[in-house]
Parts: C-alpha cells; structure tokens; sequence
C-alpha cells in the first residue's frame, strides 16, 4: 500500500536517490538538489515545522509518498508556507508598456518583463517528484494532491493564495531559449548552474546581477519570445492537473526558463473547497454500491497520513477496511478528511 507521511530524517538516503533519478531527467527540479547537506537541513526544517518550533516565514512542510511493502521513499513534494519573508522570491510579471506620441499620431504598445516580489507571503506547492518506477495506479494524484487535504485540514498555517512554479521550456541537453537570450548576458553561467544555485538557496545573486529595469520582449529573440509562459513537455500533466483544480496563470513567469507560475486562492482549490471531515467507519468488507476514488487524511498534524482508498459516496461517515485505517492510523469513529480524487469522479 502507498500512504503519505511527513518526511523524517531516516529519509535522507531516500531523498537522495529521488535527487539523483530527477537530476537524470535533466534541470528543473530546483528545491531537490544532489546535496546532501542542503537535503539534511530541509528534512530538520520540515520536522521542526511540523512540530510547530519554527516561526511561520520558516515553516516548509515536506511530504513522501512511502511504499508499505519495502519502506521505500516513492515520491516527494511540499509546501512552503510564505515565500519570500525570509529569502527574495523573484519572478517576471509580463506586462505592457505604451508608447504614443499625439502630435506624430504613432501609438505602440510593447510586451514588457517587470522583476517582481508580487507573491511574497503566498504560499507555494514546490517539490513534487515521482519516482518513474511508481508513476501507476494513481500514485502521481495521491502524491500531488494530498497536499490539498493538508492544506484544507490546517488552512491557519498558510496564507489566502498558494501558487506553484511550472518548468519552463529547455531541451534534451537542459539548455534554455529564454535562459541563453536573456540570464546568461547577466549572470555569466550555465542555465543549470543557476538553477543548482537558487536550489540549494543561494538566491542572492539574483538581486545582485538581474536588470532593475523592464525586459522589452521585442529585443529578445524569437526563440526566446516564444517560450515565454510555456510549460516544460514533462511538467505539462502536472500542470493540467492543478488547472484542474482551479488553479490559473496570471501572467507571471520564472526569471530563468519563463515557465509559469499558476496561482489559486486556496479555499477555492476543487480539493481543499470540497473536501469533508467525517466520521471513520471500519468495516470488513466495505458495503456495497459504486465505488470512487477518495483522497482521505486523517486530522493529525505531526502524524499526518494520506491514501487513496475506493468508497462508495459518504453517507454523514467515511467507510474504509481495516487495513486503510492501520495506514491512517485512525480507530472507529475517528475523523478523517475526504475528496474524491479528480474533478470527474466527483460529478
């Protein structure tokens, strides 16, 4: 069985194998870095939020999906509770500037780049990745979107919008159109670099060497101009996903691929706004009827647990076999949190 926990620090070999299967799908992943000491430090961070020893501009909550059988670390992902209280959180907000001139009767409007802290104490879905060998049975949703049952369990620890960075466009070898026409002029490095850099929260140079002044996207080549807000080919799934549950882009984009950056209030996130907490029943067999796909937490905190389980529609109470409420690690009667996994099923 797959279940979600809370990241412990017996993880860190599981984290670091997770580092090194995404690092062989090229760059993108910026917040699971091949650095064990970074990984070590995010893990104590992760337990100290959970245990609530940490201011909230501190607080980063990570989540792995573990495999039942063998104990293995499947999958990661997380949620940064303010982003940008304590490290700069840059992004481009894409706007427009218009030029015009009465007396010559020319009028121009230019697509323009802002450098923008417009999201700082928003809270951020970060850090999701999948092991390929568990991308079945619906362990992907499971991962991704247990994090809105937390989020809907516990709303006072973040903040009204949460947004989430989507990978931008970069080939087979990791090069970026948007990185080499624009970021390389300032920084001087590798597009990859760069990315490992603001990963393991060396974000300072940003500030230092990024242009102050707007970006006119006409300057930048056609290469470039076409990938601007566009999603990676591997991330797009991920993307459709959180579009899905109610999530929109709103014109803002990485400052070194151009991917989006999507955004959502969080009570009006599909999960989080439809979610329901309810009684368990434990029962041996579950009753009959139709079945669908249910996201269920229990209501613990440091002992927060997630798992997909197969119900028929609740009724006032949450039905689950013994073995889903050993998972949970809920009792009979116990509350437990409940979604139908995907917008369909719960039509």
């Amino acid at each position: 069985m797959m279940f979600i926990r809370p990241v412990a620090h017996k993880d860190l070999p599981g984290l670091m194998d997770l580092a090194r299967s995404a690092a062989s799908g090229g760059v993108g992943l910026t917040s699971l870095p091949i650095n064990e000491d970074r990984l070590q430090k995010r893990i104590a961070r992760s337990v100290l939020s959970f245990s609530g020893e940490l201011d909230r501009a501190d607080h980063g909550y990570v989540f792995v999906l573990e495999d039942s059988e063998n104990g293995k670390v499947a999958g990661i992902c997380a949620i940064e509770a303010a982003v940008g209280l304590k490290e700069p959180w840059y992004n481009y907000r894409v706007g427009t500037i218009v030029h015009a001139s009465e007396e010559l009767g020319v009028y121009s409007r230019h697509e323009t780049l802002f450098l923008s802290n417009d999201h700082t104490g928003f809270s951020e879905l970060c850090t999701l990745y999948l092991h390929p060998d568990y991308r079945i049975k619906r362990n992907g949703g499971l991962l991704s979107k247990s994090r809105f049952l937390f989020l809907a369990q516990f709303p006072q620890l973040f903040g009204k919008m949460v947004v989430a960075e989507m990978r931008g466009v970069s080939d087979e070898n990791g090069c970026s159109p948007f990185w080499e026409a624009l970021g390389r002029h300032f920084f001087s490095i590798d597009f990859a670099k760069a990315d490992y850099l603001t990963g393991i929260g060396q974000k300072a140079f940003v500030a230092e060497l990024m242009p102050k002044h707007p970006v006119y996207v006409d300057f930048l080549p056609p290469e470039a101009q076409a990938v601007i807000g566009l999603t990676h080919e591997a991330t797009r799934p991920a993307l459709a996903m959180l579009e899905s549950e109610g999530f929109r882009y709103e014109g803002y984009v990485d400052i070194f691929d151009a991917g989006p950056t999507v955004q959502a209030y969080s009570g009006d996130i599909r999960a989080v706004k439809e979610s329901q907490r309810l009684p368990a029943r434990v029962v041996d067999p579950l009753p009959d009827g139709d079945k669908t796909c249910y996201l269920v937490c229990n209501d613990a905190l440091e002992g927060f647990r997630a798992v997909l389980a197969e119900s028929a529609a609740p009724q006032g109470e949450f039905s689950l076999t013994p073995e889903l409420a050993r998972a949970l690690d809920v009792k009979d009667g116990d509350h437990v949190r409940c979604v139908a996994l995907t917008p369909k099923e719960a039509a």
